[in-house]
């Protein structure tokens, strides 16, 4: 146990995050759009840490941004960027500025979409999620570089948005897996080390600068 001016952390707590720092996919992200229920989006922020998302990026032109519940997100608004974004058009620039290639949830027109499964998820690639009633926005569909649809084999047409999304991202999480994305850092050692301080000083840990880089 090391001590500091703050709470104090323990060997093993240290090793964790620096372990999922170690697995985050910033090449791998979720737009919200317009999502209401806090329930729903707390839930699609705990399924982004799980997979290891860096950033999901929320854009709000209808709906207020809702008051999330620490306890169905499971704490993921310490380990996760937001990153808010004022027209779905400018969201989309500032992605394809990053090399995303950017696919939105649509189900009015199966011919118009690729099956989730078809989808190459280890490339960079942004998943659009939309409202719980009216779905992703005719803008937001098109202007992505494609659509896509989970297959359902009952007579009901749609999952939830926080269902969906979470089976959405632990496809892309089995592709990865397989291509060995979570083998390796995608994060530099500086940003690693600028990331695991600002998660320390969220939990009111302070701990002397040569305890925050890896060992050899």
């Amino acid at each position: 146990m090391m001590e500091r001016k703050g709470r104090p952390i323990t060997e093993r707590r240290l090793q964790r995050m620096r372990e999922v720092l170690a697995r985050r996919q910033p090449d791998l992200t979720v737009v919200l759009e317009n999502v209401h229920d806090p329930h729903n989006v707390s839930a699609v922020l705990r399924s982004c840490d799980a997979v290891g998302l860096l950033t999901v990026h929320l854009v709000y032109t209808i709906e207020e941004f809702p008051e999330l519940s620490e306890n169905v997100s499971g704490s993921a608004l310490k380990w996760l960027d937001l990153v808010f974004h004022p027209t779905i058009a400018e969201c989309y620039r500032a992605l394809r500025a990053q090399g995303f290639t950017i696919y939105a949830t649509y189900l009015d027109d199966p011919t118009r979409s690729f099956d989730l499964y078809d989808l190459d998820l280890t490339k960079p690639v942004a998943l659009v999620f939309g409202n719980e009633q009216r779905g992703v926005s005719e803008e937001a569909v098109g202007l992505a570089d494609g659509n896509f649809v989970i297959p359902m084999m009952g007579m009901v047409r749609s999952l939830n948005i926080s269902v969906a999304c979470a089976v959405s991202l632990y496809e892309a999480l089995r592709q990865r897996r397989l291509a060995g994305h979570y083998e390796q850092p995608k994060l530099s050692e500086a940003e690693r080390t600028a990331r695991l301080r600002r998660w320390l000083e969220h939990e009111g840990r302070i701990v002397p600068p040569e305890v925050l880089h890896e060992q050899p």
